[in-house]
């Protein structure tokens, strides 16, 4: 079940990636509902793995990449459309990329290690497809759609700055650790 509700938002990754480069795609409300329909399953998907007694690291890697999948899609989407600036979902990759590798191969573990940053990271790169979406919905009011867009504009410098912030934070922590560990010896 809780793979489904995965599956379900991995599905709808592409859909909502284009109706957000394209706004004639998919009407404003549509893509509101997608979004919904997303960010509903990524909540209760783990919430039901672990009920169920389900939970696996196989179901957390396919949870996680659809995550990554879902918003680097969005988030392309946006930059097609001048919405948000291209190193964002360039940096997400990286910091993906950087979180599944140096869980694995690095610290050898068999599911991934989150980091504190990284976690809020991932909650937050929802935000500007959320704030793109709800902008769309007021294109009627052009006053309130550009105090939305001006909102989209600091949360994306944020998750810049704070998706750099986490890269850095991964690479220098095995030393940090090991310098760590060296002074209690």
């Amino acid at each position: 079940m809780a793979n489904l509700l995965t599956l379900l938002r991995l599905m709808l990754a592409l859909p909502v990636g284009w109706a957000l480069a394209d706004s004639e795609f998919l009407p404003a409300w549509a893509l509101a509902l997608c979004l919904f329909a997303a960010i509903t399953s990524d909540y209760f998907d783990g919430k039901i793995a672990r009920a169920l007694g389900t939970a696996s690291a196989r179901g957390q890697i396919f949870d996680h990449s659809t995550d990554f999948l879902f918003v680097t899609s969005g988030l392309a989407g946006a930059v097609c459309a001048d919405l948000v600036p291209e190193i964002l979902p360039i940096l997400i990759t990286v910091a993906f990329s950087q979180y599944v590798l140096d869980s694995y191969f690095l610290y050898r573990q068999k599911s991934l290690r989150m980091s504190f940053l990284g976690r809020w990271n991932g909650v937050f790169y929802f935000g500007p497809l959320l704030i793109i979406s709800f902008a769309r919905l007021l294109k009627d009011n052009h006053w309130a759609a550009e105090i939305v867009f001006s909102g989209l504009n600091l949360l994306t410098w944020a998750l810049i700055a704070s998706t750099g912030l986490s890269i850095i934070d991964r690479a220098i922590a095995p030393f940090t650790q090991q310098r760590s560990a060296d002074g209690k010896a």
